[in-house]
């Protein structure tokens, strides 16, 4: 039978549709579609796309188990070696890892690999009635710090292998940066909780509301019996850029911005959450998190929301379906330009006037690409004389966030480098004897998948620690 040379599109809301709601964007292949994309599979022998995947999931495996059907035992073939993926069939960047690594793709499209995740994840939270089985205790006690999906893919590896788990998040809901920093429209809060009640029926514990190195130490775990801890605390200190008007009333970390509707629902009619809605709205950046600001500004009910970038649509880091999904929606993306100063309303003749202190605009200067930076991409270089105003309400700051120095303060031989990350050795092992790290806290703000990737290794090297052979 003759391969079809193109991966199946994935069905969407309609874009004058989803820009004024926050239901997925992405509605998921159909059964008869997914089976279709799977016999696009080449089953190759040497497999290079569970290489590309930083948590080795069995891609030609469960693959070719939905081809024939075997949806549920897809399912638990993926779930052998990941704890979330529904969450990863959904935000993992697929294309530039197994994707990439894809046979096929050197000829044709790639299979869709994520997609087919996707479904199958999808399908067994739909149809599957049995909890998994928590296994018998081995008697000993790991804490998390942290339940983004760095804490969570260790959480679930070690409570697979029988230790009792209990994971520390600072906020009220488990999900870490999968609940307040990834929008309802490319990631349903539902299948977060989903993930974390599946992890919750093998044995881990979730404890909100504790704030590690304020409610309790890292020291004070090990007082409390704890063997070993993994530090996945994320990346949530945000960086802003450092010119006049960023302590303007509407100028926004992307964090607070995203956290303030993700995780408050600042976008239901009957929320308490303080959030700017409406007017002209500017995203500083080129990443996920400057589109997931952008289109969020947008269903919050903005008029007009732009994407200032500094370097062109080429350099732009985000994932291009991401790119295009804003686009279509109607995004203004001002590339080359970079933002010199945020301007205010200040009338000196009317002191009281509310508008005093608000955000009326913001400077901006042309760039011009130069020689390649240490990052690789070529340097955006100011063109003197080509500043500009762009009139807006709002201003998204989303150009990165760095490690809370929260856990260095208050862990006493915690090794950190120059960017605030915790350093660790090739096993996710900090500094200090039994306390290992990954994901953000260690890398800064990364992917997902990377993060899972992290707290896999984390979990097999403090398995080998504590239990040596016996696992």
């Amino acid at each position: 039978m003759a391969i079809d040379p193109n991966k199946h599109p994935m069905p969407t809301q309609a874009p004058e549709e989803r820009a004024h709601n926050f239901r997925e964007v992405a509605l998921g292949y159909t059964l008869e579609v997914a089976r279709e994309e799977a016999s696009r599979c080449l089953n190759c022998k040497n497999q290079p796309c569970v290489k590309g995947c930083p948590v080795g999931i069995h891609i030609p495996q469960f693959i070719q188990a939905l081809r024939k059907g075997e949806i549920e035992e897809a399912y638990q073939i993926i779930s052998l070696t990941s704890s979330l993926p529904a969450i990863c069939g959904r935000v993992c960047p697929q294309e530039t890892q197994c994707e990439q690594q894809c046979t096929l793709g050197i000829r044709y499209e790639p299979v869709g690999i994520g997609r087919l995740e996707r479904f199958v994840a999808d399908w067994h939270n739909e149809h599957s009635t049995e909890a998994p089985q928590k296994p018998e205790s081995n008697g000993h006690r790991v804490a998390i710090v942290g339940s983004g999906p760095s804490g969570l893919t260790c959480a679930g590896d070690l409570a697979k292998k029988g230790y009792q788990v209990t994971v520390f998040e600072a906020l009220h809901t488990a999900g870490g940066v999968l609940v307040y920093g990834i929008p309802e429209f490319r990631l349903p809060k539902a299948i977060v909780a989903r993930e974390v009640e599946t992890l919750k029926a093998l044995g881990v514990d979730i404890e909100t509301n504790v704030i590690i190195g304020k409610t309790l130490t890292v020291d004070e775990l090990f007082e409390q019996g704890y063997e070993a801890v993994f530090i996945g605390s994320g990346a949530g200190l945000p960086n802003f850029m450092g010119i006049p008007g960023e302590s303007l009333k509407g100028v926004y970390s992307a964090n607070e911005y995203l956290t303030r509707s993700n995780l408050m629902k600042a976008y239901r009619d009957d929320a308490d959450t303080p959030i700017m809605k409406g007017g002209s709205v500017a995203v500083v950046g080129g990443g996920n998190v400057a589109m997931d600001a952008a289109r969020t500004a947008l269903r919050l009910g903005a008029e007009h929301v732009y994407i200032v970038y500094r370097r062109s649509m080429e350099e732009l880091p985000a994932r291009r379906e991401e790119v295009e999904h804003a686009e279509e929606e109607g995004i203004d993306f001002r590339l080359l330009c970079n933002p010199v100063e945020v301007l205010g309303w200040n009338d000196p003749e009317n002191p009281r006037d509310p508008k005093n202190g608000f955000v009326k605009a913001m400077r901006c200067i042309r760039m011009q690409l130069g020689e390649p930076d240490a990052s690789g991409r070529r340097r955006p270089v100011e063109i003197p004389g080509s500043e500009f105003t762009l009139d807006v309400d709002t201003v998204v700051i989303a150009i990165g966030t760095s490690p809370n120095p929260l856990i260095k303060s208050t862990t006493e031989g915690l090794e950190v480098n120059r960017r605030g990350g915790i350093v660790i050795n090739e096993d996710g092992l900090t500094s200090r004897k039994n306390v290992y790290a990954g994901g953000d806290a260690v890398t800064g703000a990364a992917t997902v998948i990377s993060a899972m990737g992290a707290g896999k290794t984390a979990a097999a090297a403090i398995d080998k620690a504590l239990c040596g052979e016996q696992n």
